[in-house]
């Protein structure tokens, strides 16, 4: 495994309306790719593959003129330069496609890939054959974004989502409409990446973070990289425009072939991708306590057998598995800007840590376990997929689940819903067969939670975030409530105050301590604020919302994330 350079987002000649440098030539293109130390480069312009057949139309008319025997000086130069970097560089063809809307998707293909292969393709997703060498990003009318996925990946091409929190991207940063429509376009499971411009910075805004799983409509974590959508050899000085290589992400291979990057796209190992940074060792333990412990995300100051720390450790890697994957960090504290702790005899703390996962963790899981260096220590990384056979259990009876910051011991509705999740089976995301009729993903199956109270139709979609207490019984003096984590919408029965985990018991606390009046809620319409508090840093709200039929609903420990729609007038 060796980490290599790859930009997969480079224009050429032939994005005629928009190459910042007419007169430079293609073999220049593929020098600077060089200079840059490139491994891996993807030829992507607008709707054409005309650049992919310029280069080859190119080197067989050299290579004709070879065998003649009729080759210049010069040409032979240019011919052997186009070989050696052919040799050095692997270079995908592909194109930049605009769907319905303006919205762009790179679509990269096996380098054998014969340009008429890919024109018919460009044909299929509606590209009129009049503009098909133009290189423009004006197209008219084509295909919508889901059929466009499809097509691709159909096809054996990378499915890419070009710049998604930029101009023209599918995230549809700075829109307040589409929520499904956003959904749809970044969860699809045809699409492989999502380029993002802010992959070099951290905290918990950035676009990578936001993907990473552990938002409830968000749950599919995505592959994040970085291109410098070059349309010009070198960074203009004058403007933000980069050129080639000024914009690359770094990913662990064990070969530089199209079918190695294919395979770690469609896979879930989210540690072989970085961004590129030269003469700057990227932090990533730093960048991690940046976001502090999230639903896939948790530290660990140490490791040892005493003190309950492995147990610990153990406890986060059956709850990561059972809920959507995560990455642990052994030897460095969640505090922000905290310097690690780190991990002593590190090649015998793996060891330790590799043998306790096998012995311990049923059924079997792989869990990938890297050093990294921060701050002159090691620490670990420990890399926990999502499980594909949930439950999973420590020592065969233990399991556990993972809730934003918190890992609890599952109980009895959340553990039938990960029985009933394996019953599904669920083909992985990224090898899932598309949808062949629409353009919105399935919802989340509601199969797997208890059933819920009916649906009145008439309410304003709740809060994202928070929790709903549903009904309370009275056993013999003990009250026992179904909650509604709007986390993930499930709905969980006979939930004492003793066996509610954190969020849950704050919710019941409020709910017995304080009797709600309508009068003393601050109402917009049928939606209202109970109040709003801090804790730990972070601002929480307590929201209301009264049915058609008059009965009130309360929201508690709802943040900020979870606040959208018409719930947004009650943020400071």
């Amino acid at each position: 495994m060796t980490w290599r350079r790859v930009d997969l987002h480079i224009h050429t000649l032939a994005s005629a309306s928009c190459y910042a440098e007419p007169n430079t030539t293609y073999l220049k293109i593929l020098q600077k790719a060089e200079e840059k130390g490139l491994d891996i480069i993807a030829l992507t312009d607008h709707n054409t593959v005309a650049g992919v057949n310029a280069i080859r139309s190119r080197i067989q008319e050299l290579e004709l003129l070879e065998r003649l025997k009729r080759l210049r000086d010069d040409e032979r130069h240019e011919l052997d330069d186009y070989r050696r970097l052919g040799r050095k560089i692997l270079i995908l063809p592909g194109f930049e496609f605009t769907a319905t809307l303006g919205f762009h998707i790179l679509g990269i293909f096996p380098p054998e890939t014969p340009v008429r292969e890919l024109e018919h393709l460009l044909l299929n997703l509606r590209i009129p054959a009049d503009k098909l060498d133009l290189g423009s990003s004006e197209v008219g009318a084509t295909v919508d974004v889901i059929t466009a996925y499809r097509t691709i990946a159909e096809a054996g091409g990378l499915v890419i989502a070009a710049h998604a929190d930029s101009t023209h991207g599918v995230a549809m940063r700075g829109f307040d409409f589409g929520g499904q429509t956003k959904i749809a376009y970044t969860q699809d499971p045809n699409l492989h990446a999502l380029e993002v411009t802010d992959l070099m910075e951290s905290g918990r805004r950035t676009t990578a973070s936001f993907y990473d799983g552990s938002k409830p409509e968000y749950p599919r974590r995505m592959h994040c990289i970085q291109g410098s959508d070059a349309h010009r050899l070198d960074r203009d000085p004058s403007d933000k425009h980069l050129g080639i290589g000024d914009r690359v992400t770094e990913i662990d291979l064990p070969e530089v072939t199209f079918e190695a990057l294919r395979a770690l796209f469609l896979g879930n190992d989210f540690t072989r991708t970085r961004p590129y940074q030269p003469q700057l060792a990227l932090d990533y333990v730093r960048t991690a306590q940046e976001r502090g412990p999230t639903i896939v995300q948790s530290f660990h100051d140490g490791f040892a057998r005493q003190g309950g720390r492995l147990q610990a450790i153990l406890r986060d890697v059956v709850a990561f598995a059972n809920t959507n994957g995560g990455t642990i960090y052994v030897g460095a504290s969640a505090r922000r800007g905290s310097s690690p702790t780190g991990v002593d005899r590190a090649d015998e703390a793996t060891r330790a840590l590799s043998d306790a996962v096998g012995h311990t963790v049923t059924p079997p899981l792989d869990v990938d376990i890297d050093p990294l260096k921060s701050q002159g220590k090691t620490v670990l990384r420990l890399t926990v997929p999502k499980g594909e056979n949930p439950p999973y259990a420590l020592d065969g009876v233990e399991v556990y689940i993972r809730q934003e910051a918190e890992t609890s011991r599952a109980l009895r509705d959340e553990i039938v819903q990960l029985v009933r999740r394996a019953a599904i089976a669920p083909v992985p995301p990224a090898m899932a067969p598309a949808p062949q009729h629409s353009s919105v993903p399935a919802a989340p199956a509601k199969a797997m939670v208890a059933a819920a109270p009916a649906a009145d139709e008439h309410l304003i979609a709740p809060p994202r975030t928070g929790v709903e207490i549903v009904e309370v019984t009275d056993r013999e003096g003990t009250q026992y409530y179904t909650v509604r984590d709007l986390r993930n919408r499930n709905v969980v029965q006979n939930v004492t105050r003793m066996s509610a985990r954190r969020l849950w018991r704050y919710a019941i606390t409020e709910y017995e301590s304080t009797h709600v009046e309508a009068d003393k809620v601050t109402w917009r319409g049928s939606i209202g604020l109970l109040k709003a508090y801090r804790r730990a840093g972070r601002k929480f709200y307590d929201l209301a919302q009264r049915g058609s039929d008059g009965h009130l609903h309360l929201y508690y420990g709802v943040t900020e994330d979870g606040i959208h729609g018409e719930w947004k007038q009650f943020v400071e």
